[in-house]
């Protein structure tokens, strides 16, 4: 990658061993490191960025190990959707690699992801970004990076998410429960174009939901989502942000899914989303010309039980990328 132009990347920690020739693409197989050659870069539908960030988590983490396990996982996953008789393979999606991180500097950090965003942007406009984080402090910088190139847009959000993430940067940081706070605060985003799917029980604080509801955030719980159905209440998000919006950006922390199935998301919770909730949700949203970009956070390698957590991770981007096709082929 000796003449990528955005110096701020590591290769990817290892890659496989490739055969061009298979006929029937593992995803290992299918997803390649990026092509040194200047004139391939603008043909990828999609690309995949690592953030290996988790100095900047409220609670004890090792999310920064969890760009590393989704490329050893995927191996193990074919490229081919049996419910959907969708064959993912005819995208041409590239691994960009880690974004560099500072060893104590956070705010280095986000400014280098902020970076990432913005050479993506620039080298690989028609590209999806699929972000692999690290924890949920890395949309707020995904966010500014797209921002930065085109400032004059609506950029909405669409968050799957057990926590509003709108405690006050000032009390504690720009850490992972500040990411909507701050696109607020920064008139990166209005409050009324953000839209979070997933918050129950006893897990945010009162004054959250008030400054949600002073801020005109959008939020359905689980168990609204539940009564009216995951896939009519995700249709009917994105569309009534389409209406207002040039961008939907999409952010899935996986500690939204509850805590029986998700053992790798250090603060999933009991009465969360399960697995084949998040696929409907995801794949749903990807149909969605709008929806741009997404990422993945909040997942703990570490604390994973047989990879369990990590395969949902996996899971939940090849059926983001479903949808992109279904919408696609007009299924």
């Amino acid at each position: 990658m000796s003449n990528y132009p955005y110096p701020l990347l590591n290769q990817p920690p290892f890659t496989y061993s490739r055969n061009d020739n298979v006929v029937e693409p593992k995803a290992h197989e299918w997803i390649r490191p990026i092509d040194d050659e200047p004139s391939s870069w603008k043909m990828y539908d999609a690309v995949i960025l690592g953030i290996p960030l988790s100095r900047s988590s409220i609670s004890a983490s090792y999310a920064s190990e969890n760009p590393e396990a989704f490329r050893r996982t995927w191996k193990s996953f074919s490229t081919y959707n049996l419910d959907e008789d969708i064959d993912l393979s005819i995208l041409q999606v590239a691994d960009l690699g880690d974004v560099k991180e500072h060893i104590t500097d956070i705010q280095q950090c986000h400014q280098n992801i902020r970076d990432a965003m913005k050479a993506i942007q620039t080298y690989h406009p028609q590209a999806i970004p699929i972000s692999i984080g690290g924890d949920h402090s890395i949309t707020a910088m995904l966010v500014r990076g797209y921002k930065d190139v085109y400032p004059n847009e609506r950029v909405g959000i669409l968050q799957f998410d057990t926590h509003f993430d709108l405690r006050d940067p000032k009390e504690i940081g720009p850490a992972n429960g500040t990411p909507i706070r701050q696109l607020i605060e920064d008139a990166q985003v209005l409050g009324e174009d953000v839209y979070n799917i997933g918050l129950h029980g006893f897990f945010n604080a009162k004054s959250l939901k008030q400054y949600a509801d002073e801020a005109g955030l959008h939020y359905i719980t689980m168990k609204q989502a539940r009564k009216k159905g995951i896939e009519e209440t995700v249709r009917a998000v994105v569309e009534a942000l389409n209406d207002k919006v040039d961008k939907i950006y999409m952010t899935v922390d996986m500690d939204v899914l509850d805590v029986s199935v998700a053992p790798g998301a250090p603060v999933s919770t009991p009465g969360g989303m399960y697995v084949h909730e998040l696929l409907e949700a995801v794949q749903v949203a990807g149909e969605y010309e709008k929806v741009f970009a997404m990422d993945i956070v909040c997942l703990d390698p570490q604390k994973d039980v047989a990879m369990a957590t990590v395969k949902t991770g996996v899971h939940v981007m090849l059926s983001f990328l479903t949808g992109k096709m279904v919408a696609a082929s007009g299924k």
